[in-house]
């Protein structure tokens, strides 16, 4: 059963500047779909080079990016039917790593193979997962739904960051920074002063605001204006939900006040979900992988493009504090972090990846 916990989480928290390793048996978004094609293409998830690409029927396929060989790139090299030549030897593997063809060998060293990875396409996206094959249930992928489903429209993009991939999970979790960094857009609306609650239950976390009777932030109020020709008060919620290992899915939207949106009537209003995939690369590396779905005015793709421009560029102010933030932990090594009531949610997920590392034996990296 879900339980309030902000207090709760205060009083345990421990959390510091620690970089937290990645656990490895986990669902991470490789790249999206349309990113993964029949020429090969290189990533690093969870610091493993991975190669992915298409097979003639369009199955996905993630090998380890380096021939058993002499360890060339894979990435470098030429998809021919199914399978994968390297392009230093031409040494050939199918999409199971196993190599199928070795140039001037009249037999196969049983040896020859690199790791592959079990690999999903689902909501757009390709997921991967590094860490043991017999436990990839492609049922643990966290909802998002929203991302293919008809009745929400949208479009996103990845931003790269010089950061830990948690400093992204603590931003998204805690909104209120947007009252502080994003004044010209989605800031504002009293969100530093307004109550919120924290739930967790197993691998999930939910962060819960209503702010009643409010002005409209500047992206709300433009689109209020234009669904709706309405310019007064709002009431706006923010309602956040993670998913292990890094997916943070924010349930967005503002309708006119008192018409019944906190009781589950959002018709008077405008809805968005974010939808947020948070690579860890390496350490100090980052992919974010993010959307902005909406539940109206399904065939503008002006819309689409509009509102793809618009949080892109608040997510610009996010990559600079995050970047510089990162700058500074690794110049001061000792320093430990200091927990608020706004970092409840934050501070769960924190426990909840750290019991993961301890369960598959991997220690926290300092």
């Amino acid at each position: 059963m879900l339980e309030r916990t902000i207090q709760e989480a205060e009083s345990r928290s421990s959390t510091t500047n620690k970089t937290v390793n990645f656990p490895i048996n986990a669902w991470y978004v490789a790249a999206w779909d349309r990113e993964v094609t029949r020429k090969p293409s290189a990533v690093q998830v969870a610091d493993r080079p991975l190669v992915l690409y298409r097979t003639e029927d369009n199955r996905p396929v993630a090998l380890a990016d380096a021939c058993w060989h002499r360890l060339a790139p894979l990435s470098m090299g030429e998809v021919i039917g199914d399978d994968i030549r390297c392009p230093y030897h031409g040494i050939v593997y199918n999409p199971a790593g196993r190599c199928v063809s070795m140039p001037a060998q009249e037999s196969l060293n049983p040896s020859a193979l690199v790791p592959s990875f079990p690999v999903v396409e689902r909501h757009r996206f390709v997921w991967v997962w590094v860490g043991d094959p017999l436990a990839a249930n492609p049922d643990l992928i966290p909802d998002m739904h929203q991302m293919d489903d008809p009745a929400w429209a949208g479009d996103g993009e990845t931003i790269e960051l010089d950061c830990n991939y948690q400093l992204v999970m603590d931003n998204l979790m805690d909104l209120t920074h947007e009252e502080f960094l994003h004044t010209s857009s989605i800031g504002g609306g009293g969100l530093s002063e307004s109550d919120f609650t924290v739930e967790h239950d197993g691998n999930k976390v939910r962060l819960s605001r209503w702010m009643i009777d409010i002005p409209a932030v500047p992206f709300m109020k433009a689109q209020m204006r234009a669904q709706h020709g309405y310019d007064g008060n709002v009431d706006r919620w923010q309602l956040i939900e993670y998913g292990f290992p890094s997916v943070i899915r924010i349930d967005v939207g503002v309708a006119k006040t008192g018409t019944g949106a906190p009781e589950g009537d959002r018709s008077q209003g405008i809805n968005g979900f974010v939808m947020n995939a948070i690579t860890p690369v390496s350490a100090t590396k980052t992919k974010y992988h993010w959307a902005w779905m909406r539940n109206y005015d399904l065939q503008s793709q002006l819309l689409t493009s509009q509102i793809k421009q618009g949080i892109s560029n608040v997510f610009k102010e996010d990559t600079a504090m995050l970047q510089a933030q990162q700058q500074a932990i690794e110049s001061n090594p000792d320093y430990e972090f200091y927990n608020l009531n706004i970092d409840g949610g934050g501070m769960w997920i924190r426990r909840i990846l750290e019991r993961a590392l301890e369960a598959e034996g991997r220690p926290v990296r300092l």
